[in-house]
């Protein structure tokens, strides 16, 4: 290489220098921005997940507290005390604990009332709903109608609700009620069918079919 192409070279170089410290110079401002977002962003994400974290243990330290009145009274008014604030799984865990305490107490229609505010509350996650329209459908089964429970229960016994199989159990008796005994053997036969079945609610199933005068399996 000759001493002239080393002094292009040299000066060429010298030029994309230039021109990159006048880049970094006129933009050079968006990269530092970049990282003070991210690194504030980083900063406010786990100051929320610490907030969140210490609001939990709070209100399980409470329902705790709650739990440990004397009475089942004591324990009903200590957890209607209780702000789950704005998260909606609290408020239903909560909900269904103070239905439970309203049980313990001898007081089914207000049982009933805060599961059935539940289940109809749209915010609240579906498992919580379920759940609640399960336990409203057994407290209430000796006033409401089977077909009308059978109503209540269906679409979850057709969905992939975790309640599924006891929906379809509960089915089952009102099935009984209403003298539908070879649908309600069906329908138990098919509770034993699947995978999903727990091996208490299998036997429940196994000794209810045998009751009817049915037989395990359809064969």
């Amino acid at each position: 290489m000759s001493n002239q192409d080393s002094f292009i070279n040299e000066v060429t170089e010298e030029v994309r220098r230039d021109k990159l410290f006048k880049l970094f110079r006129r933009y050079g401002w968006i990269g530092v921005l970049a990282i003070v977002l991210i690194v504030a962003g980083a900063a406010v994400n786990e100051w929320r997940k610490a907030r969140i974290a210490a609001e939990a243990q709070a209100t399980g330290d409470a329902i705790i507290v709650a739990l440990d009145a004397n009475d089942a009274l004591a324990r009903a008014t200590a957890l209607a005390e209780l702000d789950a604030g704005d998260n909606q799984s609290r408020k239903a865990v909560l909900s269904l604990l103070a239905a439970d305490a309203a049980l313990d107490d001898g007081n089914v229609a207000e049982a009933i009332a805060k599961l059935e505010e539940l289940a109809n509350n749209t915010s609240a996650p579906a498992p919580f709903r379920d759940l609640a329209t399960i336990k409203a459908t057994i407290l209430g089964a000796g006033t409401l109608p089977p077909d009308e429970r059978i109503a209540r229960l269906n679409a979850m016994s057709l969905s992939g609700s975790a309640f599924r199989l006891i929906a379809m159990e509960q089915i089952a008796l009102a099935e009984v009620e209403l003298g539908q005994t070879d649908a309600a053997i069906a329908r138990l036969r098919d509770i034993l069918a699947d995978a999903a079945v727990t091996q208490d609610l299998r036997r429940r199933a196994s000794q209810l079919i045998v009751a009817l005068g049915g037989v395990l399996s359809a064969g």
